[in-house]
């Protein structure tokens, strides 16, 4: 379902992927509609999967439907091969 009341503007949601600042080897997948207050939520504590580090946020994927967005979601946290494939690539452009 798309939101385009806010100001004229389509509402995005986005499957992100976040670094641990302390731990290069630590991720957290996750699924939102505003990036920047979910970013600023993890690093407050507010996440019990996240809790006592500091994350960087090194990729998204943004989409038009809140559908979209959690089948991706879905399929990265219980697809092995989606998941490998994907952190591979996110791997492989910190270096």
């Amino acid at each position: 379902m798309r939101d385009e009341s806010r100001k004229g503007k389509i509402e995005m949601f986005y499957v992100y992927v976040l670094q641990s600042k302390t731990s290069s080897d630590r991720f957290y997948l996750g699924s939102t509609r505003d990036l920047r207050k979910r970013l600023e939520s993890h690093n407050l504590g507010e996440n019990k999967a996240t809790q006592g580090d500091q994350w960087n946020l090194v990729y998204y994927e943004a989409y038009v439907e809140l559908k979209s967005a959690r089948d991706r979601e879905h399929k990265l946290k219980h697809d092995g091969r989606a998941k490998c494939y994907l952190m591979q690539r996110i791997k492989e452009s910190l270096r």
